[in-house]
């Protein structure tokens, strides 16, 4: 069989699509999410754990019921901090369970304050037998050191990817394919950053957490996708434009890459829902954002990474 005999049974199910012709409107979408993720932080403003700015957590133990919405109020006022509170566990044996408050400011939490706070909470619940159990003050030299490190990796695994890239696709031009592969990435991760804060949650270990998955999982997607390309580039005839090849090639792995994105976002949903009915506040922080990161980490590896790709090798060329 020859070569163009081989390349039309290669493709005669495929319908393809003009990725390449529609690039202007791609990019117009990620500029958008880029710009919204980072503008949210000027409008919503960005919440920061403890573990990474400091500060201080006191546990109370309590019975009957109260209202977390409450307590934060009542401990807001007294302190003169935003201030967060979960409600934990109840004590085996006891009719007894525990709420954490937590909250950063700069004047120490002194004994007074400490009894002002356990007053102005038996005022609101008489009944409820409030009192302290204990009361740390949290260094953020830990999480400073965790978000270095983590950022010492992210570093790490692009530069590494790059490398990989040029290499293992050196026969289209890898070098660029990885700079871009990359480029793609930190649009995925801004648009993750842009989640977290939308949603109102703190910056903390799942938001790093979300980070290094998504590293992971976008760029698998892509490189899925720039082999599809190479091997297209051996099958279809010399001298076939690029941006036919990379239609082609985006055309006939576009299915695979949704199917995949489909499955795994729906297992997240699921866990979102069961995580939001029982009100786990800690899951939901991890899996929505790791939802719109795989959303966002799906259309880049379709639409973004191979039309920058293409963009850059078509530079000065009036004819595709």
């Amino acid at each position: 069989m020859s070569k163009n005999n081989n390349t039309r049974s290669y493709t005669a199910n495929v319908k393809v699509r003009d990725f390449f012709g529609t690039r202007k409107v791609f990019f117009t979408i990620s500029i958008l999410l880029v710009a919204i993720s980072i503008l949210s932080s000027f409008v919503f403003g960005v919440g920061v754990a403890i573990e990474f700015k400091g500060g201080t957590i006191a546990d109370y133990s309590y019975s009957g019921t109260v209202d977390e919405n409450e307590l934060s109020k009542i401990a807001g006022d007294v302190l003169g901090t935003p201030v967060n509170v979960q409600l934990g566990e109840t004590f085996t044996g006891e009719n007894q369970s525990s709420f954490t408050v937590s909250f950063s400011m700069d004047e120490p939490f002194t004994i007074d304050l400490q009894n002002e706070l356990v007053e102005k909470f038996t005022e609101k619940y008489p009944d409820s037998e409030i009192d302290t159990l204990q009361c740390n003050d949290v260094a953020a030299t830990a999480g400073k050191n965790f978000f270095g490190k983590c950022i010492v990796a992210a570093v790490f695994a692009a530069i590494v990817l790059i490398l990989y890239i040029a290499w293992r696709f050196k026969k289209i031009s890898g070098w660029s394919a990885g700079l871009f592969a990359v480029v793609t990435l930190l649009h995925d991760l801004t648009t993750v950053y842009g989640a977290f804060v939308i949603c109102g949650f703190e910056i903390d270990s799942n938001f790093m957490a979300v980070i290094l998955t998504i590293l992971g999982y976008s760029v698998n997607d892509t490189i899925v996708i720039y082999d599809r390309i190479r091997e297209n580039q051996q099958l279809m005839p010399k001298g076939t434009p690029l941006t036919e090849l990379v239609n082609t090639s985006l055309s006939q792995t576009m299915r695979r890459t949704i199917r995949t994105s489909i499955t795994t976002i729906t297992t997240m949903l699921i866990v979102t829902i069961l995580a939001a009915v029982k009100g786990v506040d800690s899951i939901l922080s991890f899996s929505i954002p790791l939802m719109v990161g795989m959303i966002v980490g799906c259309y880049s590896s379709l639409c973004l990474a191979p039309m920058l790709w293409t963009s850059w090798k078509l530079r000065g060329k009036k004819d595709a």
